[in-house]
This record gives structure tokens, C-alpha cells and sequence, in this order.
């Protein structure tokens, strides 16, 4: 992937790690059922982020400047779904050390953690939950904007702003950190 980029492209700047299981939507495994998605989760979305960026930075260290987006949820800074807690951490904690790394090279590396956000599938799974509740479609969709303080649905260009900033020459002071894009989603305070 990484070699047919920089054919083509001629160089590497940008890296948006981008990947997990499908989750979300379905109810969570119990922690009797961990083992049969845990490491497959890992392997895709924590392993596979590490891989990605070891692939790309000699070419971003070649040249003294990239940017690395790692995409990775809200469920890192809250609890209920095990898997998808400790997947999302786990993403946190490499970006940390993965910025710490390349920092001094002018590679700066963040996490990005979107909250529940519209995508082309919700109208699909908004579709299946009025089924299976016998609630209204109108009622469901409703409630997508409830947990959050800005009272709108988040959706995918909203993520996709707030990565195209950290991917611009505009984000140098930010490296290292986590960047919540879920419209002011609960009420604990991180700092």
C-alpha cells in the first residue's frame, strides 16, 4: 500500500489510520465471549495502525515533515463495551508514543475520537431498531442527538473537518493528543 502511494504520489505527508472491526451497533460481547473478538480487533485496528505508521515514516522522516491521524471512537473514555474500550485506549496510548517517537522528525501524530455519528448505514440500523422496538423511525432518530451538547447529529464530514486540520501544516502545536469530535458528549472533563 504504502510503496503504490509513494509511486504514485511521489511522496507520503498523510497518514489516517482508518479501520476496526464493525461494531456499534450490535450489543457488545460479555466478558465470557471477549476472546473470540478481542484480538481480532486488535490485530486490525491497534496492530494494523502501528504498521501502517512504521510504513510510512521513513518516508515522512525523509523528508522532516508528515502528519498521522488515528481514527479511534469515544468508547476509550467510557465504559460498556469492553472491547471497544480497550481497543480505543490502546489506539490513545500508541499515538501518544508514536508522537513522542516522531516528533523530533516533524512527524506529528494525534487520535481522533468521534462519538456516535452518521454514517450511510444509519438509516439501515435506525430501520432495524424501529423493527425490532416497535418504536417510530422519527423517535430513534431523535435520540441520536440527545447525548450530545450541541443537540445536532455528528456525521462523517464533521469528523473529516476536524481531520483535515490535523492533517494541514495549521496543527504543529498539536502532537500527541486526543481530539474528541462528538458534539460535547457527556459530562466528565478531561484534561
Amino acid at each position: 500500500m504504502v510503496n503504490q502511494a509513494k509511486a504514485e504520489f511521489g511522496r507520503i505527508d498523510i497518514l489516517v489510520n482508518n479501520a476496526a472491526q464493525p461494531g456499534g451497533q450490535a450489543k457488545p460481547p460479555t466478558i465470557d465471549e471477549l476472546d473470540e473478538v478481542f484480538w481480532q480487533d486488535m490485530n486490525v485496528k491497534v496492530l494494523g495502525y502501528l504498521r501502517c505508521a512504521r510504513a510510512v515514516a521513513p518516508h515522512m522522516r525523509e523528508r522532516g515533515w508528515g502528519r498521522i491521524v488515528n481514527i479511534s471512537g469515544l468508547a476509550a473514555r467510557q465504559s460498556g463495551a469492553l472491547v471497544g474500550s480497550i481497543r480505543n485506549v490502546s489506539v490513545a496510548a500508541l499515538t501518544k508514543n508514536l508522537a513522542d517517537t516522531f516528533g523530533p522528525d516533524g512527524i506529528n501524530v494525534t487520535v481522533v475520537h468521534p462519538g456516535l455519528t452518521v454514517t450511510e448505514r444509519t438509516a439501515e440500523v435506525l430501520a432495524a431498531r424501529a423493527a425490532d422496538s416497535g418504536r417510530p423511525i422519527d423517535e430513534l432518530r431523535a435520540e441520536l442527538t440527545e447525548n450530545n451538547s450541541i443537540r445536532r447529529a455528528i456525521d462523517a464530514a464533521d469528523v473529516a473537518n476536524v481531520v483535515t486540520f490535523l492533517a494541514s501544516p495549521l496543527s504543529v502545536a498539536i502532537n500527541g493528543d486526543a481530539i474528541a469530535v462528538g458534539g460535547g458528549v457527556g459530562r466528565a472533563i478531561h484534561y
